[in-house]
């Protein structure tokens, strides 16, 4: 069992930056891909970035890239989400999720979540 805690959301204008922290315990994840997906008010919950368990691939959102950047720390079992150039539309609850497979924007394929943080970013 693996157990992760999202924290570091909060409120900031658009423009601003966060930096979401993603606490894993329970189990070692440093063999896990690792993910973040965020959930808007009655929308799905989408895909945000990706880390292969050694940290050397990553996979963004098309409508992030540029501005997130996922990485990971694994002697912390900890894995991190700098959100920068905030927009409104980046509003919502984001979620870390690991894998025990491959890095992959698919739900689905991720087997453990948090609760999730919420990051609202105000115009």
């Amino acid at each position: 069992q693996v157990d992760l805690v999202e924290s570091g959301g909060g409120l900031v204008q658009a423009g601003g930056s966060l930096r979401l922290s993603c606490a894993a315990s329970g189990r070692t994840v440093s063999s896990y891909a690792m993910g973040w997906f965020r959930q808007a008010p009655g929308k799905e919950r989408e895909f945000v970035a990706a880390i292969r368990w050694s940290g050397g691939y990553t996979l963004y959102a098309d409508s992030v890239k540029g501005r997130f950047t996922i990485s990971r720390d694994n002697a912390k079992n900890t894995v991190y989400l700098q959100v920068n150039s905030l927009k409104p539309e980046d509003t919502a609850v984001y979620f870390c999720a690991a894998s025990t497979g491959i890095a992959t924007p698919r739900r689905y394929d991720y087997h453990y979540w948090g609760q999730g943080t919420q990051v609202t970013a105000s115009s």
